[in-house]
């Protein structure tokens, strides 16, 4: 399948840069397992689409992995908006908290070890 590109805000580009030099340790973590095709599929950090900017990103099968910390308890409407305005792109989401990443990473990879191996059958 060939990747389809989300169009997004050029003033983001710098912003994203400046989060990937920046990561939450959850980010960090994450990354390090899921970097160099680790689920046979190539994943980006801090990916620019529409006005947002999504932690992981899958151009392959559309597949978004949002890591949130405690600042997204008080963001809950506007995340929902800003996942719903992905998803009329096609865009899936996984969500996990910090203390997911942190304390639970064995179940996080299974979770997305099973999207990926589910969207691939989609897909081909």
């Amino acid at each position: 399948m060939r990747n389809k590109i989300i169009p997004y805000h050029p003033k983001l580009k710098n912003y994203a840069r400046e989060l990937r030099k920046n990561s939450t340790k959850p980010e960090i973590v994450l990354w390090q397992k899921i970097k160099r095709r680790a689920f046979g599929v190539q994943f980006h950090r801090q990916v620019p689409m529409l006005n947002y900017i999504v932690d992981f990103y899958c151009h392959e099968f559309r597949l978004a992995i949002e890591v949130d910390g405690s600042s997204h308890n008080h963001k809950v409407l506007y995340d929902a908006k800003r996942q719903q305005e992905l998803e009329a792109y096609c865009v899936t989401f996984l969500r996990f908290s910090n203390a997911e990443v942190m304390q639970e990473m064995f179940s996080v990879l299974l979770v997305i070890e099973e999207r990926v191996e589910l969207l691939r059958g989609e897909y081909s």
